[in-house]
């Protein structure tokens, strides 16, 4: 028994070499496995990549062709109709056309401000298609209503402080402050001139508004509060215009008044003045140095 299981019995000896040659085959195919999986992930992430960046070019071009600017067809249909219903306070076909025009020539988004909700409010939201459109009003009442009743329009209040009757003492006060809370370039936010209208949203500070039509607030009757204050407001705003088109267009709606007339004369200028039509003022504005200190070239202030 003892010599059958010696004779049986085989040794087995394995030489280093033969080890070592077992270890490194596993290395190499671990690596080439990693290698192959790192490879499979970057062309995962990249092909996700280029596809997200793929589709949102996509939706952005899907967007920009089904919101084009409003065909001139369309923009004289509103214009007319606008223009030939049964109320009396509403603007001629001849004001609302020269305000059309700017609008359809604006670069889009076109970013307009209205001082007054009107008969037009709801044509200036659909003139300014694919732009931004902000109302401001004396009355607190109507603008909640008009924001219930039309979810599209932006609209907000402002308590006007001002009266008709205080025109030349009040374009008084912004000579004697031009240098410093009257300054025809600032934040209006932080001013306390009697006419700066300073108690909106911050953010309304911060838009570079293209066009600004001056409808706005009453001003028919000695305590009235004019236009005195929207008048100047829109100064300002136009020549601290940050960013987009340096110039920006103003329009005031019965410019033939003596008050807007005046008004308009001292913070817009005679200069900038392209058209007076029937009952509207064209002027154009551009952006002035921050160490400006003069509305009007011609030193009306």
């Amino acid at each position: 028994m003892k010599n059958n299981i010696g004779n049986n019995t085989k040794l087995i000896l394995l030489h280093p070499y033969i080890q070592k040659q077992g270890t490194s085959y596993r290395l190499w195919v671990l690596a080439f496995i990693s290698f192959l999986t790192i490879a499979f992930l970057l062309t995962l992430i990249y092909t996700r990549e280029s596809f997200v960046t793929s589709s949102v070019a996509a939706v952005s071009s899907i967007t920009a062709s089904t919101n084009p600017p409003l065909s001139k067809a369309v923009v004289r249909a509103l214009t007319h109709y606008a223009s030939n219903s049964n109320n009396t306070e509403r603007m001629s076909y001849t004001d609302i056309k020269q305000i059309a025009d700017v609008l359809r020539q604006c670069q889009q988004p076109c970013n307009l401000l209205v001082f007054g909700l009107t008969h037009e409010t709801l044509l200036w939201k659909a003139l300014n298609h694919n732009g931004r459109t902000v109302f401001i009003d004396e009355n607190r009442y109507y603008a909640a209503y008009i924001e219930e009743k039309y979810p599209e329009i932006e609209a907000y209040d402002v308590q006007y402080t001002t009266k008709l009757s205080e025109m030349k003492e009040l374009i008084a006060a912004v000579k004697e402050q031009i240098r410093n809370e009257c300054k025809p370039v600032q934040n209006l936010l932080f001013s306390e001139c009697k006419l700066g209208i300073n108690d909106l949203p911050n953010q309304f500070y911060e838009v570079n508004w293209d066009v600004i039509l001056v409808d706005g607030p009453r001003g028919y009757w000695p305590e009235a509060p004019g236009r005195m204050s929207a008048i100047f407001t829109a100064g300002v705003l136009a020549r601290s215009k940050k960013c987009g088109n340096p110039k920006t267009h103003v329009f005031v709606h019965d410019f033939n008044q003596k008050v807007d007339r005046i008004t308009s004369e001292e913070f817009l200028c005679k200069e900038n003045l392209v058209n007076s039509k029937d009952m509207l003022g064209h002027f154009v504005i551009g952006r002035m140095d921050p160490n400006s200190y003069t509305f009007c070239r011609r030193n009306h202030i």
